[in-house]
C-alpha cells in the first residue's frame, strides 16, 4: 500500500542517517554517489587522500558491490585514487591494500624456498621509495596552469608555479627544449649592466624616450657625414 511505502522510505531515510552519523553525512553521500536506495556496506579502508572504501557482495550485483566515498566532495577525481585501491575497485584484486600484505605473506608460506637467499626483500618488488603525488593526483596532465601564471584552483595550483605534468622530449613546453635568449648587448653596458637584449627591436623597447631621442639624432648625424664623405670623395674624383 502507499502507506507502507512511505514508511519504508522514511525507515531507510533513518537508517541512512544513522548509518551516516547523521543528517549532515547523509545528505554529503547523496551529494557525492546519488546513489537511490542508499548503499550499505563494509569499511574497507582509507587511502592518504581521505578517499573511503566500502563493499558490499550480498546487497548488490557484481560491478556495484564496491564503491569509494571521496575525501574532498568538491573537487573529486577518479585519479585521486592511488594504484593499489584501483586495482581493488576494478576487482583485479580480491585483497583492499590493507590486506595486501597478509595476502602476500600467506602466499609465500605456501611455496617452498627451493633455496637459501641472502636477499633483502622477500618479494621482486624490492625497495620502493614512498610515492608523493600533488594533491594525491596520480594523473598530473591536469595539473598545469589555467592561463598564464594564474594558477588553477580547481587542482590546487598557485599562481606563478610551474605545470607539473609531463612533456614529452622536443616539445616547446619542454624545458630542455626551449633556447634560452641569448644577448647581444646591454644599455646599462657602462654602468655594469642591467638591461640585456637579444635584437635591435629588444633594444628600442628597451630605451627611454630621452634614449630615443639621443639615438635619432646620433642616427641623423651619422647620416650626415656620410653624405658629406660621399660628396667629398666624389669632389675628389672629379679634381683628379
Amino acid at each position: 500500500t502507499p502507506l507502507t511505502m512511505v514508511w519504508g522510505l522514511v525507515q531507510s531515510f533513518r537508517a541512512a542517517a544513522k548509518y551516516r552519523g547523521g543528517w549532515k553525512g547523509l545528505l554529503e553521500h547523496m551529494y557525492t554517489n546519488g546513489d537511490y536506495p542508499f548503499k550499505f556496506g563494509t569499511y574497507m579502508g582509507c587511502d592518504a587522500a581521505g578517499n573511503r572504501y566500502y563493499e558490499n557482495r550480498v546487497d548488490y550485483p557484481f560491478g556495484q558491490h564496491r564503491w569509494v566515498e571521496p575525501g574532498d566532495i568538491h573537487n573529486f577525481d577518479s585519479s585521486s585514487i592511488p594504484p593499489q585501491w584501483q586495482g581493488w575497485m576494478t576487482s583485479m584484486n580480491d585483497a583492499p591494500p590493507s590486506q595486501e600484505d597478509q595476502l602476500i605473506q600467506s602466499k609465500l608460506e605456501a611455496v617452498p624456498s627451493m633455496c637459501r637467499s641472502d636477499a633483502p626483500v622477500a618479494t621482486n618488488v624490492g625497495h620502493q621509495e614512498t610515492l608523493v603525488n600533488f594533491h594525491h593526483l596520480h594523473n598530473l596532465t591536469q595539473v598545469r596552469s589555467r592561463g598564464y601564471n594564474i594558477g588553477n584552483p580547481i587542482v590546487g595550483l598557485p599562481p606563478g608555479v610551474k605545470d607539473s605534468y609531463y612533456t614529452q622530449p622536443g616539445s616547446p613546453y619542454n624545458d630542455a627544449s626551449i633556447e634560452k635568449p641569448v644577448a647581444i648587448g646591454d644599455l646599462d653596458e657602462a654602468k655594469g649592466g642591467g638591461r640585456p637584449y637579444k635584437s635591435d627591436k629588444w633594444a628600442e623597447r628597451l630605451m627611454t624616450a630621452e634614449e630615443k631621442e639621443a639615438a635619432a639624432k646620433a642616427q641623423e648625424e651619422e647620416a650626415k657625414r656620410s653624405i658629406e664623405a660621399a660628396q667629398m670623395a666624389q669632389r675628389r674624383r672629379l679634381a683628379g
